[in-house]
């Protein structure tokens, strides 16, 4: 049985307080950060419009209808406009075209000096990369559709109030462009707090907030304002006092829960996916501490030592708030700062094997990831079976598989194998060190229903199995290297920073022409920039011409801490088509058939535990996994 998605109430399609106003002719809503106004993607549902309209058919309006005359960034909060009705349509249009609809924005810069308090900003704006403007100030009056190429921009903005290096301005923009606001105020030096892209201060988001809308209403002719008073976020940037995340108790640690779980709306409620991260530390607000979602269970992890210990989050206000959360049963993993210290992760102390909240999960269960079962063991060690972290990257494998012969390296549970099962890879060969993990990784694919004959587990050391099969002529269309960052086993040692680039080289090697690395790393000492030469470096080794090396996002459900790069680094890289040299050092044999059974041991001579798991075969405790690639 395959448990539902529990805690509908934490995903809402639209929260009746974000409304501000409404009438038979407009509906006027507070928007989140971090929300789309529409979504650009057709299959996106956790847009504005998209939501808004769900919410309107939920309370039984005939009507849905919504007109789009206004935007905000998707960063930017505030007040938002719609029609409710078409016949409202042209006298709104009319005021947003002519301008003569006043908006106000409130926006929090350092640095603002002793600059005037008053001013207006004039600048022609022209595209610059990666979708950003670029502003070049403009001189004079002159009409905005003549000289200076570019858009005109108009901004007039205001000091409201300055403490210290900090300030808040009033913006009031006079004409309507892309990121105006943002690339003007970065023009003159003052980029706005928490916009990475024109080089503002980190922060947790970006604080522009559309304050106040004033126009005349498309019925009454009458004068209407609407107004949203700064969410919190800016008084406590301007007071620049450094609060304590956990300080305001359960209550304040289960409103960032609640917080983040609405962040994560788009997944939850899409009806293919279980399992997700509710709160992924510092980007979140909460550092030290993960929430997952599993079904009608949370798994909670806390990082950084025993509580008391500087850094470490209070343990039962953390359990106390996510129980409120409203989920069955809450576990607790407890990671501490150096993994030499856990000898055995299914002791008590570090991963306690029953709810400590409320009621326990089955031993084993299954979820759901893009409507893909996998089997997990939430009490069953610090791992539960599948790194959540990876969905994105198993739905793009899952795409580029068909027909493939697919190798997934440093398998664990077999999870990247079966989405590529799933996308119609032709063959796959599997490999873990773990014979526990192994045996998992089958039962996995069986119930996928997968042909074991042509969908092969081995339980071996990676090294010397790339090594033997490069030596057998092997060749994979797609394969996937996800090594953890430290590893250990009875004959080698493991570790990303050092050992990545030889490892990647190996890999490389085995790429049948035209085939794709899926290479990822969540070694938080590897920079994106490092871990791409390492790729680089390790192609030229093979002798593989790679014509394209992309690099690939995470999940929303796994943001960054603010001014910080992201945990997981995923690059594709794409190697010649047919008719490219062979890779060096290992003879081109295209077709070749994949290794299975006794052969695949063959291959691997020398490696230790290279074995092929038998179908059904292999013990069913929990995989004894050499990295510390739970704590993701």
């Amino acid at each position: 049985m395959i448990p539902r998605l529990a805690l509908s109430e934490l995903f809402p399609d639209f929260h009746p307080e974000w409304i501000l106003a409404e009438d038979e002719d407009l509906i006027v809503v507070d928007k989140p950060a971090g929300m789309s106004t529409h979504a650009p993607e057709a299959d996106r549902i956790d847009d504005v419009v998209t939501r808004l309209r769900a919410f309107l058919r939920g309370r039984g309006a005939a009507d849905d209808y919504l007109g789009i005359h206004q935007r905000l960034d998707r960063d930017t909060s505030g007040v938002l406009l719609f029609t409710r009705r078409r016949e409202a349509n042209a006298a709104v249009a009319r005021q947003f075209e002519g301008r003569t609809v006043q908006k106000t924005y409130v926006a929090a810069v350092s640095g603002f000096g002793d600059r005037a308090p008053r001013g207006t900003l004039r600048h022609r704006l022209v595209p610059a990369p990666g979708g950003a403007m670029r502003a070049i100030a403009e001189a004079g009056g002159g009409r905005e559709d003549r000289g200076g190429g570019g858009a005109l921009a108009i901004t007039r903005y205001r000091l409201l109030e300055r403490r210290g290096d900090r300030a808040l301005l009033e913006l009031r923009p006079e004409t309507g462009r892309t990121h105006q606001l943002r690339v003007q105020l970065a023009a003159i030096g003052l980029p706005i707090v928490g916009d990475p892209l024109y080089g503002g201060a980190p922060a947790p988001r970006l604080l522009l907030h559309a304050a106040e809308l004033r126009l005349d209403h498309p019925s009454t002719g009458a004068a209407a304002t609407y107004r949203s008073p700064p969410p919190a976020a800016f008084e406590a940037w301007l007071a620049a006092a450094p609060a304590h995340p956990y300080a305001g108790g359960v209550e304040a640690v289960e409103r960032a829960m609640r917080e983040a779980a609405e962040r994560r709306y788009g997944v939850a409620r899409a009806g293919d996916t279980t399992a997700l991260r509710l709160v992924h530390g510092a980007g979140d607000g909460l550092p030290s501490v993960s929430v997952d979602l599993y079904g009608e269970h949370l798994v909670v992890s806390l990082f950084g030592g025993d509580e008391g210990e500087p850094g470490a989050p209070p343990r039962d206000v953390v359990l106390d708030a996510a129980h409120r959360l409203g989920a069955k049963g809450v576990y607790v993993k407890v990671r501490p700062k150096h993994a030499s210290v856990i000898v055995d992760a299914r002791r008590e102390e570090f991963a306690p094997r029953h709810a400590v909240r409320g009621e326990s999960a089955p031993e084993e269960l299954t979820v759901l990831e893009h409507g893909l079962p996998f089997k997990v063991r939430l009490g069953d060690g610090l791992s539960t079976g599948i790194f959540l972290d990876q969905r994105e990257n198993r739905r793009r494998v899952r795409e580029l598989a068909r027909g493939a012969r697919v190798l997934n390296l440093f398998a664990y549970t077999g999870a990247f194998t079966v989405a590529a099962v799933a996308g119609g890879a032709r063959e796959s060969v599997t490999v873990d060190v773990s014979r526990g993990a192994i045996a998992w990784a089958r039962d996995n694919l069986d119930a996928l229903g997968a042909d074991p004959a042509a969908h092969v587990v081995v339980e071996a050391d990676v090294f010397p199995w790339l090594k033997a099969a490069a030596q057998a002529g092997q060749r994979f269309d797609l394969i996937v290297l996800d090594p953890p960052s430290f590893a250990t086993t009875k004959k080698s040692r493991f570790s990303a920073a050092s050992d990545f680039g030889a490892l990647a080289a190996l890999a490389f090697r085995l790429l049948a022409p035209g085939g794709r690395l899926l290479a990822c790393t969540n070694h938080r000492g590897i920079a994106r920039a490092r871990f791409r030469r390492h790729l680089h470096e390790a192609a030229r080794e093979a002798g593989c011409d790679v014509v394209q090396m992309k690099d690939l996002p995470d999940p929303v459900d796994f943001p960054s801490e603010p001014g910080t790069e992201s945990h997981l680094k995923s690059v594709l890289a794409s190697v010649g088509a047919p008719g490219a040299p062979a890779a060096k050092g290992a003879p081109a044999m295209k077709g070749a058939p994949a290794m299975k059974g006794a052969q695949a041991a063959r291959a691997a001579k020398g490696a230790p535990f290279a074995r092929a798991a038998k179908p059904g075969g292999g013990r069913k405790g929990p995989p004894a996994r050499p990295s510390r690639r739970g704590a993701r």
